[in-house]
């Protein structure tokens, strides 16, 4: 009889918890039995200090992050090697890739949103209120990576401040933690039952200050140590909302201060979208006492994030390469050629956009405009007189197309 490999847990201390007293109040949606049902005692958590942490990593499990560090630093080197340091599309292919990883992230909150949906967004012409929130998480990337040099509790309220400015309804939590009590669970009206019931709001700032002492330290293998700081920012759940997409804006903040990733944002929470009962089970065997789960999820969306992006950033560079070759014998001067590599990251396009994006006039703009609709690059697909708009099919493709990849996982 053969018995199964067992796996050596990466121990951590487990979370503790305090009894309080709960009396719901009606939402105006729940029954009346609901509401006396929501009444009575729960535990909410109490986080375990880490910033002190002596983690001893098993050999398999070492093995196991050392090989997804790897990948992740290869993805960085491919695309420099695919559009050369210097070239015009790498940084907007950064652009496309942190677009693409906030969609991503957005998705495991259930917020879904098509690549032209995005794009409309970003240009102010889209009705889309998922759109709308998914343009504020990659303008919280964006503010995460600005601040990987310096990261400390206020880079933290930094990125969410920016996160939650763009999300109507929740502007007056952005940037603050919270003063009453979350819970993640079924119930709007009450903590009994809950999955997890975060900490007491008088425990979060101090929490919090332990946690970025652990994030400033340099003698931890750094994989392990960014998949410890989000799931403990997770257990914490500092803020009233946006905790989720604030806590992965921290995995890269961490990955491009280790210096993991220097060129682009690796699409790791599409990695963890592919599995999102295992990645919310591992948040809850580390609040257990047990790492590993959290540390190889991280691992496995690190592997994922590195082959699909390295796919991505080839598939956009061959939709750049063909676009180049339609424009033909087009004088080397015209201004098509400039507007050319914006559209990676920006497929949708607008006069007034190509005007910023070019540091031009209008007559300039739109003369790019049509020489690339011209040449069969872009589309207008709006047919109005005004407020028109200008698409690259072929880059709208590729991205939703990679986004079908992950659900179809």
């Amino acid at each position: 009889m053969t018995t199964a490999p067992t796996t050596e847990p990466l121990r951590v201390p487990p979370v503790g918890h305090d009894e309080h007293s709960w009396v719901a109040d009606s939402d105006g949606l729940s029954t009346r039995a609901q509401v006396r049902a929501g009444s009575g005692t729960y535990l909410s958590t109490t986080p375990a200090l880490i910033a002190d942490l002596v983690l001893t990593l098993p050999g398999d499990l070492s093995a196991d992050v050392d090989e997804a560090t790897a990948t992740l630093s290869r993805l960085d080197s491919h695309a420099s090697s695919t559009l050369g340091p210097q070239s015009a599309e790498l940084g907007p292919m950064s652009s496309i890739l942190l677009r693409t990883e906030s969609a991503s992230s957005s998705q495991i909150e259930n917020l879904t949103v098509g690549a032209r949906q995005l794009a409309l967004a970003e240009i102010d012409q889209g009705g889309s209120t998922n759109a709308r929130t998914v343009v504020a998480n990659v303008r919280a990337m964006e503010a995460a990576l600005d601040l990987a040099d310096s990261l400390d509790q206020q880079a933290v309220l930094t990125m969410h401040e920016v996160l939650l400015s763009g999300q109507r309804g929740a502007e007056q939590h952005a940037g603050r933690y919270r003063d009453s009590l979350v819970w993640v669970g079924k119930s709007g009206i009450s903590p009994l039952g809950a999955e997890h019931v975060a900490p007491q709001a008088e425990l979060v700032e101090a929490a919090m200050a332990d946690l970025m002492a652990f994030v400033d330290r340099d003698d931890l293998p750094a994989l392990v140590q960014t998949a410890v700081a989000h799931a403990q920012l997770e257990t914490i759940h500092p803020f009233a909302d946006g905790n989720g997409r604030t806590g992965r804006a921290l995995i890269h903040a961490m990955l491009r201060a280790k210096g993991i990733t220097r060129t682009v944002t690796a699409p790791v929470s599409a990695g963890l979208l592919t599995d999102t009962a295992s990645y919310f089970e591992a948040l809850t065997a580390f609040r257990g006492g047990d790492a590993r789960p959290i540390v190889e999820q991280l691992a496995r969306a690190s592997r994922y994030a590195a082959r699909t992006g390295a796919q991505l950033v080839d598939d956009l560079a061959a939709e750049v390469a063909s676009s180049r070759a339609m424009l033909g014998s087009l004088r080397p001067q015209a201004a098509a050629w400039r507007l050319l590599p914006h559209l990676v990251a920006h497929p949708v396009v607008n006069a007034s956009l190509v005007e910023r994006l070019l540091a031009t006039n209008a007559v300039t703009a739109q003369r790019a405009l049509t020489q690339l609709t011209d040449a069969g690059v872009l589309h207008e697909r709006t047919g109005l007189r005004r407020n028109r708009v200008w698409q690259h099919d072929g880059v709208l493709t590729v991205l939703d197309l990679f986004a079908q990849g992950i659900r179809r996982r």
